[in-house]
C-alpha cells in the first residue's frame, strides 16, 4: 500500500511541476505580444497554476512520509511527523527533499505574486526558472546521481526532464486554445494561431533533444545488459514508456502537419471543422497518454536499473549474440543484408512523405521492409539460451575460486578437454563431437558464465559431455566457471610484456586476500586508487639474487607509489619463510600463497612461448604490475624476457608511466559474465 501511495505522490507532484514549467515557457514564448495575457485561454491557464503549486507541496509531503516509512522499515513512521523531521535532519535524502520543498514554496510564492500584479513576459520567465529548480533538485536523487562520476549523468537527466516539461507542460495551453474556439467553422484567431506556431517551432527540436537525452540516460541505466530490457521490471517499464512515446510522436506529427494548418491557414469550413474536431480529439488523447508516460517515467525512476537487475531465470530458449555467431558462415552477409533493408525502410518513409503516398502505402511499405530486415538479420545471430544464461555469478573471480576450480577441472574434465583445456584429452577422439578448445579459442568470450554453469550442471546433448550436478556442488561448478575464464584470460594475456602499453588497460587479474609474515593482511582491491602493486612470484633459493636487487631498490620503488607483495612458488615451511623475509623489507605472503600462485600461473604464456602442450611449464620466477585502477598492465618472466626488469631503470620507467596515467576505464568487475 505504501508503495502505491509513494508512486502516486511522486507522479502527481512531478506532473504538476512539469505543467507549471511548460505552461510558463509557453506563456513566455507567446507573450511576445502582450495581448495574449488578456485572452480567455491564458486567464484560465493562470487560474490553475496556484492549485498546481499546492499539489507539488502536497505530493512532496507524501513523498517524505512514504520515504520515511520505507527507509526506516517501520510502516507507522509514514504517519509520524517527528520521524519525518528526523529523516530530513539526518539523511542526505531528507536534505535533498527539504531543498525541493523550499524551491516549491518559492515557486508557489512567485505564482501568487504574478496573480496579483499586471502580467508581463518576464514574470513567466521568472516563474519557469523557479519551476525548474525542484525538477533539477529531483534529479540529484535519481539513479543518475548514484553513479561514480555523477556530474554528466545528472546534467543529462536534468536536461531530459526540463525539455520534457517544455513539451508536456505546454499541452494544457494547447488544449485550452483549441477548445476556447467558439465557432468550429472558423479558423483560429490570429493571436492564438501565432501562439501555436511559435510553440510548434520550438516543439520539434525540443522533442529531438528529449529523445537524444533519453537514449543517453537509458543507456547508462541499462549498460551492456541489453537482455534485461525483455527480462526485468526496469526493461518492461522502459519498453512501455517508449511505446507510449512513439504513439505520442505520431499524434504530434499529424497535429503539426495536417490538423493545425487546417485551423490556421484554411478558409474551407468543412476542412476547418474536420481539423478542429480531430485536433481536439487527438491532442486530448495525446495529453492523456502523456499523463501515463510521466507515470511510467516516475515508476522507472524508482525501479532498480536494468544493469543492476538480476535475471535469475531467462524466459526464452534463445538469445542474440554477435560475439558467438559473427564468424559463422554467412552470418555477416545476412546481417548486413538486413541492415540494407532497414535503410530502405527508412528511405521509404521519406519517399512516402515526399510523394504523398496514401496512408496505407505510407505505413505498409516501411513496416513490411522493417519486418523483412529483422527476419533476415536476426535469426543468424540467435544462439541457444538457458534459464541460467544471465545469472550473476555468486562466487567472485578470485584466487580461491580459481584454485578450487582448477582442482575440480583436473579431476573431472582433463580426460576429455586435456590438462590445459585445449580439447585434446585422452578420451577426446572417442566422443561423437570433439571437445571445445577452452584455452586458445575465445569460447568464454562468446558464451555467458551462466551458459557454462548450465552445461556443467546438465551436460550437453549429443556431445558426450555429462552433467556434474551430482559430483560438484553449485559453488564448485561456479568455481570451475571462474577457472575456465581465468584460463582463457591467461592465454589472452600472452600479449603482456615487461613494457607497459600506455593508456591501454584491458585485463582484470584475479583478486585475492592475503596474510603476510609481518602480520599485514588485506585484499588486492585495497590498493585501488592508491598504489601500483608489484607481485613477485619467487622460488627459493633460485630467486635469491632478484629479491636482494628489489631490496636495494625498495625505497626508490616506494617513491614511485609502488608496493611489493612477494608470493612463494614452492612449498616452504613457516620458518623458512620467516628466514627469507627477515632479510627483505617487503611482505612475504604466507596464508593464501598457494591459491594466488595457482591462479596467476595461468598468466604465464607469451607470444614466443605459448606453452599449450602437455602439462605446461611453470616458470620459477615471474613478476606482474597491477596498476592503481586494478588492471594487469605488464609482466616479466626472466627465463623468457631475458633482462627485462633486472634493469631497474627500465622498471622505474614503467612505474612512472603508470603514475602519469589518468583514469580512463572503471575498475574491472570482480565477477565474470
Amino acid at each position: 500500500m505504501i508503495e502505491i501511495i509513494a508512486a502516486f505522490a511522486r507522479w502527481t507532484q512531478l506532473v504538476a511541476n512539469l505543467i507549471i514549467f511548460g505552461s510558463c515557457i509557453f506563456l513566455a514564448i507567446a507573450g511576445q505580444q502582450k495581448a495574449v495575457f488578456e485572452s480567455s485561454w491564458a486567464t484560465r491557464l493562470e487560474r490553475g497554476l496556484p492549485w498546481l503549486g499546492g499539489i507539488i507541496l502536497i505530493g512532496l509531503l507524501g513523498v517524505l512520509a512514504t520515504t520515511t516509512g520505507e527507509a526506516t522499515g517501520i510502516a507507522a513512521n509514514t504517519w509520524r511527523p517527528d520521524a519525518w523531521l528526523e529523516v530530513v535532519q539526518q539523511t542526505r535524502m531528507g536534505q535533498m527533499w527539504a531543498t525541493r520543498a523550499l524551491f516549491a514554496l518559492v515557486l508557489l510564492g512567485i505564482i501568487l505574486y504574478i496573480r496579483q500584479v499586471y502580467r508581463v513576459r518576464w514574470h513567466y520567465i521568472l516563474c519557469a526558472v523557479a519551476a525548474s529548480l525542484p525538477l533539477i533538485a529531483g534529479s540529484m536523487v535519481s539513479h543518475s546521481a548514484a553513479e561514480e562520476m555523477p556530474l554528466v549523468p545528472v546534467f543529462t537527466y536534468a536536461l531530459h526532464i526540463l525539455l520534457a516539461g517544455i513539451w508536456f507542460g505546454a499541452l494544457p495551453a494547447f488544449l485550452l486554445i483549441i477548445f476556447s474556439k467558439e465557432d468550429p467553422g472558423k479558423p483560429l484567431d490570429l493571436l492564438s494561431a501565432e501562439s501555436l506556431k511559435k510553440f510548434s517551432a520550438v516543439a520539434l527540436p525540443t522533442m529531438v533533444i528529449i529523445m537524444g537525452t533519453g537514449l543517453i540516460v537509458a543507456d547508462r541505466m541499462v549498460g551492456k545488459d541489453y537482455h534485461a530490457l525483455v527480462a526485468s521490471a526496469y526493461g518492461w517499464v522502459l519498453n512501455i514508456k517508449l511505446l507510449l512515446l512513439v504513439i505520442i510522436l505520431m499524434i504530434a506529427y499529424r497535429a503539426r502537419s495536417r490538423w493545425l494548418p487546417a485551423l490556421t491557414q484554411n478558409n474551407d469550413v468543412e476542412q476547418i471543422q474536420n481539423g478542429s474536431q480531430r485536433l481536439r480529439k487527438w491532442v486530448s488523447i495525446e495529453f492523456v497518454l502523456a499523463f501515463f508516460l510521466v507515470l511510467f517515467a516516475t515508476i522507472l525512476a524508482n525501479t532498480k536499473p536494468a544493469k543492476h537487475a538480476m535475471v535469475e531465470n531467462w524466459p526464452y530458449s534463445f538469445r542474440f549474440s554477435i560475439d558467438a555467431t559473427w564468424y559463422e558462415p554467412n552470418v555477416q552477409l545476412l546481417f548486413w543484408g538486413g541492415v540494407a533493408l532497414l535503410i530502405l525502410a527508412a528511405g521509404s518513409v521519406w519517399l512516402g512523405f515526399k510523394k504523398k503516398w496514401e496512408m496505407r502505402k505510407r505505413i505498409g511499405i516501411p513496416v513490411a521492409l522493417t519486418i523483412a530486415s529483422f527476419a533476415v538479420a536476426l535469426p543468424p545471430l540467435a544462439v541457444d539460451a538457458y534459464p541460467e544464461t544471465y545469472q550473476n555469478t555468486p562466487v567472485p573471480f578470485d584466487a580461491i575460486s580459481i584454485s578450487n576450480g582448477s582442482l575440480h577441472f583436473s579431476q573431472n574434465c582433463t580426460s576429455c578437454h586435456g590438462p590445459q583445456g585445449q580439447g585434446n584429452g585422452i578420451l577426446a577422439k572417442t566422443l561423437p563431437k570433439p571437445p571445445a578448445d577452452l584455452l586458445t579459442e575465445p569460447h568464454t568470450a562468446r558464451h555467458t558464465a551462466g551458459d557454462f554453469f548450465h552445461w556443467l550442471t546438465y551436460g550437453i546433448a549429443e556431445t558426450g559431455m555429462p552433467g556434474f550436478s551430482n559430483n560438484l556442488s553449485e559453488e564448485d561448478r561456479w568455481d570451475v566457471v571462474n577457472y575456465l575464464h581465468a584460463m582463457s584470460r591467461g592465454y589472452q594475456a600472452r600479449l603482456l610484456s615487461p613494457r607497459v602499453v600506455p593508456e591501454k588497460p584491458s585485463i582484470g587479474p584475479p583478486i585475492f586476500s592475503y596474510f603476510a609474515h609481518d602480520g599485514s593482511s588485506g585484499y588486492l582491491k585495497d590498493f585501488r586508487q592508491k598504489k601500483t602493486v608489484m607481485l613477485v612470484f619467487f622460488t627459493w633459493p633460485q630467486s635469491q639474487d632478484r629479491l636482494q636487487q628489489l631490496k636495494a631498490s625498495y625505497d626508490k620503488l616506494g617513491e614511485l607509489n609502488t608496493t611489493i607483495l612477494a608470493i612463494p612458488m614452492n612449498d616452504l615451511e613457516q620458518q623458512e619463510i620467516l628466514n627469507i623475509a627477515a632479510d627483505i623489507p617487503f611482505p612475504v605472503v604466507t596464508e593464501g600463497a598457494n591459491e594466488i600462485r595457482n591462479s596467476y600461473i595461468l598468466y604465464r604464456r607469451t607470444l614466443t612461448h605459448p606453452d599449450i602442450l602437455g602439462e605446461g611449464v611453470i616458470p620459477e620466477h615471474s613478476e606482474f604490475l597491477v596498476d592503481r585502477y586494478g588492471y594487469l598492465r605488464a609482466r616479466w618472466i626472466p627465463d623468457i624476457d631475458e633482462n627485462g626488469w633486472a634493469n631497474m631503470n627500465f622498471l622505474t620507467q614503467q612505474l612512472a608511466q603508470l603514475n602519469n596515467e589518468k583514469a580512463i576505464l572503471p575498475p574491472p568487475s570482480d565477477h565474470v559474465h
